[in-house]
């Protein structure tokens, strides 16, 4: 069955022209063909295209999705020429052994990933790297939304009460709404001195001309 060679830069790397090289995957490539007895039917190249986009979103990487059948190998100098993340390696390789497609890559030795051997301790390993990514990103995402709140962006959702929203996407930001802000002093002052949440909502109604629930004050008192 065919053996096909799937080879990736990303167009910083083009311009330098550094060891991931489009010929330097070609000639990894090429050695562990030879050294497993396979001859490489066909060349998929993509110069210039970012690692970030899945290998069916990039357009030699979709045509070769489209031609792989049972039987056929797919040989790649690294994991992060043909995928964006371990995530995305584990996947495709768990469909690929699945549907009875190898997976090479050279960088980890001429026996197939997806095959018995050294499969059990690939799959384990990319498990964990995915495991680790998936942390890594809800950390970041956890930062950058703490980060924009005390810099005064906002994150999402429905504008808290005492703010507007001024802008979207990342350059959004809460606005103080000046007559809400003043109310929030009223239920402030007004639980400092005791008051139970529902009165303090009927007080800034009658204060404020503000029509709000208790769970409105509560909200806006953290």
């Amino acid at each position: 069955m065919p053996t096909y060679a799937y080879i990736r830069v990303s167009s910083t790397e083009q311009a330098s022209d550094d060891r991931s090289s489009l010929n330097t995957q070609r000639r990894k490539i090429e050695a562990v063909a030879a050294l497993t007895d396979r001859t490489i039917y066909r060349v998929f190249e993509e110069p210039g295209v970012s690692g970030g986009k899945a290998l069916s979103d990039r357009p030699a990487g979709a045509e070769l999705l489209s031609v792989l059948k049972p039987g056929d190998t797919v040989i790649v100098a690294k994991l992060d020429r043909g995928f964006r993340n371990a995530a995305d390696a584990l996947a495709t390789a768990e469909e690929w052994k699945r549907r009875g497609i190898d997976l090479i890559v050279a960088d980890m030795g001429s026996e197939p990933v997806t095959q018995n051997g050294v499969s059990r301790m690939f799959f384990g390993m990319l498990a964990l790297v995915a495991e680790f990514e998936r942390e890594r990103i809800k950390e970041r995402l956890a930062e950058g939304r703490a980060g924009k709140k005390t810099k005064g962006g906002h994150i999402g959702g429905t504008a808290p009460f005492g703010y507007r929203v001024e802008g979207s996407g990342r350059e959004a930001r809460l606005i103080p709404v000046p007559m809400e802000q003043e109310a929030i002093a009223t239920m402030k002052a007004l639980r400092a001195e005791g008051m139970s949440l529902r009165a303090i909502a009927a007080e800034v109604n009658e204060r404020h001309g503000l029509k709000v629930s208790h769970m409105t004050v509560q909200n806006a008192l953290k």
